[in-house]
């Protein structure tokens, strides 16, 4: 049975630019393009029109922007959203409206398909039901529950790109000096915070800490093994095996439910 293909619509004023997407895109066969867009106006026609699964849109283009797009469809309805744009000074704002990558012109065919990698992933998420469950769940706690802010997303930056990565898709967290190392999947990333920050600011529901320099997500908690001298391992569902340290025992008991 043939996999659907993902529609994609490109939205860019520069004809170049816009024709060097296409051009990539069109050695993705999973991959259609559905409309392409010189401006703001015919962007918005054509994610309303298309419904597309995914959009790479650049930012700076007459009539409207690509924020204006964004504000114009509503960012709770925009599509998988990948800003592709000549200037680097957007990408917090980008990460506010949610936008999946940020591509930096001039990009490499590696790159590219780089961004089209993770957006895959999420799309396949998203298809599954299982991000909206997570976004539905996180949205009604920050609305009933008082108390600090929680992290749900971080931006990272590394190897001159920009990652937007939600909390929720943490497997664990360690100590690496002056930063934090997370690991979600196959990936890792460093984050320049503190663990105790961290800690502080991380959904205590999910996260708990089991050793003085590691933090994980207990979603992501496959077993506890018996260790020696009554200790134990804490084992993923990745196959991660992390020691739990006797001063945290009980924090980790308590956050589960149950003894052991």
């Amino acid at each position: 049975m043939a996999t659907r293909k993902l529609t994609v619509v490109v939205a860019d004023d520069e004809p170049l630019a816009r024709e060097r997407v296409l051009s990539l895109l069109a050695a993705e066969p999973d991959m259609e393009v559905v409309a392409q867009c010189r401006d703001g106006e015919e962007a918005v026609r054509a994610i309303s029109e298309r419904r597309p699964d995914l959009v790479l849109l650049d930012i700076q283009m007459p009539r409207m922007d690509g924020f204006d797009v964004i504000g114009a469809i509503g960012a709770d309805r925009m599509p998988a959203l990948i800003f592709v744009t000549a200037f680097d000074t957007h990408a917090i704002r980008a990460f506010e409206v949610r936008a999946l990558d940020y591509l930096l012109k001039p990009f490499g065919r590696d790159r590219f398909q780089q961004t089209l990698q993770h957006a895959r992933a999420i799309l396949e998420r998203r298809r599954a039901g299982d991000l909206g469950r997570r976004l539905l769940a996180l949205v009604n706690d920050i609305k009933t529950e008082p108390g600090p802010t929680r992290l749900d997303r971080l931006v990272v930056k590394s190897g001159g790109r920009v990652f937007f990565l939600r909390t929720d898709q943490l497997d664990w967290i360690e100590a690496a000096g002056n930063y934090v190392r997370l690991h979600l999947g196959e990936e890792s990333h460093l984050f320049r915070e503190t663990m105790n920050r961290m800690e502080s600011r991380l959904d205590p529901k999910r996260f708990v800490r089991i050793h003085r320099s590691r933090i994980v997500n207990t979603e992501r908690i496959k077993e506890l093994q018996p260790w020696f001298n009554g200790e134990y391992v804490v084992v993923l569902r990745n196959g991660a095996r992390l020691p739990l340290s006797r001063g945290y025992r009980d924090k980790l008991q308590e956050q589960l439910g149950k003894g052991f």
